[in-house]
């Protein structure tokens, strides 16, 4: 002990607190006086210990070798913390400390991190918590997967969202909902700065409505972690939809670093350890117990994998040489939810062109690079004799080109399907954001099975988690092939397999075990939760297996064994849509000249995006129009065939609408004299709505004035949007929190 203390006093001491969460990992270091003298925040890329090894050098270098009182903190840290003999502070408790030194008076604290979501309230000794469960909606990893479909990252977002002219409403309790909403308003042209602005409001809305679930956020308000320090906008979203002031937010400067810094507060009590010897434990390598179920190997050996690949060879297209090919030629273009593919096939269905690309948030002019590209190799004794469009953006790109015909998705990928397997029976397709499963029946579609709300077995899900890991979809499925240990995922939701990923982390599960399992729970959450078979078996015999998830042979692999069938994979699975159109189109010719603009005309190609409302009827839709030269148009938006036709209109027919509303709301009120027993309120909403006549009369009879609340709006929404006490309530529950609120106000 008497040596110990001697070389305590020798070098310096310095309390340290490390965070280690889902996405980054904080590393401060504070001196006796409570000053921060280190602080680091940095993504971890599922590589925690190396990362905090990484750090721990950086205060080395900083500080030098010296003696640290540590203490850890953060969702990832409890095992990683007992491996290094490092005491745990709950987060709250360190967030509560931090708070308590630098900004005692805050009221509520609002803390955002990778994956979590704090709400913490302050009333005198009491600290209450509201947090989220196993749900990543509206959290960092939320708006990377956002800023991931608008081809950006969440500066990016932050940049363009200072741009903003309005807000569209968009999901933020589950990533793959907000896709949802967010993916047609991007094939519809919508602007990025109006589309950042919108998912930093849905954040916004996910925490006060999702998170507070009916406790008030007043008073004043602290905002912490990452996501609310770097991104301002999303903070300015906050105090917007708060009513804040600048006297009412805090906003502390090192904000982001605040749980590791309310771990180091804590860190008085614990045992000095030289930083030499911490680092020396981490370079070895800390080794955790596995908890989570493993799943077989996919592939046990090199040879295995070589006489799979040489068994999906067999499934390939004949190819024609573009440049020498002479004739009519019929093109397919498929637009789909994240990509655009386009097809050029002969007379006897040789393909010769092909094209795959991401949307890069516009069909249009993805397309129109692959028609640039095409011009150049095409010949001039080759001309598009029909053309076919198909996907998400069928009539987009029809109207934009004058193609001859579009095609649904459905009919498209099984015709190219029969192409290569004549007795199919089965065609299951996995997109970047949508999933089919075909059933065909003596040569005619059967069965026809989506997935609906949910995109956890899709392309798009598998690219986000590789994105999170600082991979690409190419190499984070190439690691998979030969992993030994996979992680069994289950069939869950997105974000809720975002648990079950960070517990592998911290089990120290590499990225190959994680992408074999995220390969594994793509399969059985499209057999069991989409096409919700009840065996395998029930597949099919001859399925054809399609869409760009399929070039992921870890994915393939996963099917085969899991369905124990053989499966055919076409070497253009990613392209199926397209060529199907091209093989419709080719089919469909009727001997005239195709209506498709020349190569020249589609380069030049411009047009304009507008949002209008219709003034059709009183609904009043926001259209998104899409004008090209020669007077074509695509108008989406529209709930009838009115606004497509004309969005100026204000000619009237029968409203029916209309006069239901009159019937149900026209009951003229009591004058207050005449009100001898005072108002009753009556929110317009749920079945009160229906039965408003029944009420107005009743209580009219009784001697009450009545008054009503008004329609249902954003504003009435976001007016009860605190006072929510589940957010596992239905929307129309949560907006007569609203009408309730707006009645006692009134």
């Amino acid at each position: 002990m008497i040596e110990k203390a001697k070389e305590e006093k020798r070098m310096n001491v310095y309390r340290v607190g490390i965070d280690i969460g889902s996405t980054t990992v904080k590393v401060v270091a504070i001196n006796d006086s409570d000053e921060i003298v280190f602080g680091k925040y940095e993504r971890h890329l599922s590589h925690t210990q190396d990362k905090l090894f990484s750090l721990l050098c950086d205060l080395k270098e900083a500080l030098g070798d010296s003696i640290i009182k540590a203490k850890i903190t953060g969702s990832g840290a409890i095992n990683l913390g007992k491996a290094l003999d490092i005491g745990f502070v709950q987060e709250v408790s360190a967030v509560a400390e931090a708070l308590k030194h630098l900004a005692p008076n805050t009221d509520v604290a609002i803390e955002l991190g990778g994956e979590d979501a704090k709400i913490i309230y302050f009333e005198g000794s009491n600290i209450e918590e509201r947090m989220n469960g196993i749900c990543a909606g509206g959290t960092g990893s939320f708006i990377d997967q956002m800023a991931s479909l608008l081809q950006t990252d969440a500066k990016g977002l932050n940049d363009e969202a200072k741009k903003y002219e309005r807000i569209y409403p968009i999901a933020a309790r589950c990533g793959v909902f907000a896709k949802t909403d967010i993916q047609p308003l991007i094939n519809e042209g919508a602007s990025v700065p109006d589309l950042s602005a919108s998912i930093f409001q849905a954040v916004v809305n996910q925490t006060v409505s999702g998170l507070a679930c009916g406790k008030p956020i007043r008073g004043t308000v602290a905002f912490l972690g990452g996501p609310l320090h770097f991104l301002t906008e999303l903070k300015a979203s906050f105090i917007r939809t708060l009513k804040l002031t600048p006297e009412t937010t805090v906003d502390p400067e090192n904000s982001h670093l605040f749980a590791a810094y309310g771990s180091a507060l804590e860190a008085k009590d614990a045992e000095g350890i030289e930083l030499s010897l911490l680092l020396e434990k981490l370079s070895q390598g800390v080794k955790m117990k596995f908890e989570l179920k493993r799943l077989p190997p996919l592939f046990e050996n090199e040879e295995e994998y070589s006489e799979f690949k040489a068994r999906h060879e067999g499934a390939r297209v004949a190819r024609g040489d573009i440049k020498a090919y002479e004739g009519n030629a019929y093109l397919g273009i498929d637009a789909g939810s994240t990509t655009t593919k386009l097809a050029l096939i002969g007379e006897n269905g040789e393909l010769l062109y092909s094209f795959y690309s991401s949307n890069q948030g516009s069909p249009i002019a993805t397309a129109k690079r692959a028609m640039k590209e095409l011009s150049e190799l095409i010949n001039d004794k080759t001309q598009i004799a029909y053309a076919c469009s198909t996907g998400y953006g069928e009539n987009l790109l029809k109207s934009a080109f004058n193609l001859d015909m579009g095609e649904v998705e459905t009919i498209a990928h099984c015709t190219a399907a029969s192409f290569f397997n004549p007795e199919v029976d089965c065609v299951l397709d996995i997109g970047g954001q949508d999933m089919k499963c075909i059933k065909i029946k003596n040569g005619s579609v059967d069965t026809i099975l989506l997935n609906e709300a949910c995109s956890s077995g899709c392309g798009s899900f598998i690219e986000s988690f590789a994105s999170s890991l600082g991979y690409s979809a190419r190499d984070f499925a190439r690691e998979a092939i030969f992993a030994k240990n996979p992680i069994d995922l289950g069939t869950r939701c997105t974000v809720f397999m975002n648990s079950n990923v960070k517990q592998a982390q911290k089990e120290g599960a590499s990225v190959p075990d994680i992408s074999a399992g995220l390969a594994y729970s793509v399969i059985k959450n499209a057999l069991f939760k989409v096409i919700k078979l009840n065996t395998a078996d029930d597949l099919g015999h001859h399925v054809v297996v399609q869409g760009g998830t399929f070039y992921n042979h870890a994915v393939l692999r996963a099917l085969e064994s899991i369905a124990g069938v053989k499966v055919t994979c076409p070497d253009i699975s990613g392209i199926m849509g397209a060529f199907g159109a091209a093989l419709i189109a080719r089919e469909n010719r009727k001997g005239a000249k195709s209506s498709i603009l020349s190569f020249e005309k589609i380069e030049a190609l411009t047009y304009t995006s507008s949002t209008v409302r219709c003034k059709g009827c009183s609904n009043q839709c926001i259209l998104t129009v899409n004008a090209f030269e020669g007077g074509r148009r695509h108008i989406t938006g529209n709930r009838c065939e009115r606004g497509a036709q004309d969005t100026q209109s204000t000619k009237k027919g029968e409203n029916v609408a209309s006069y239901k509303l009159d019937r149900i709301f026209n009951y003229p009120p009591l004058s207050k004299e005449e009100a001898k027993r005072g108002v009753i309120g009556i929110p317009r909403a749920l079945n009160i709505y229906e039965n408003y006549p029944f009420w107005a009369t009743f209580f009219k009879e009784l001697g009450f004035s009545v008054m009503l609340s008004p329609k249902s709006t954003k504003a009435i929404y976001e007016m009860g949007m605190d006072t929510i006490p589940s957010e596992s309530e239905c929307y129309p529950a949560k907006i007569t929190h609203g009408h309730i609120r707006w009645l006692i106000e009134n």
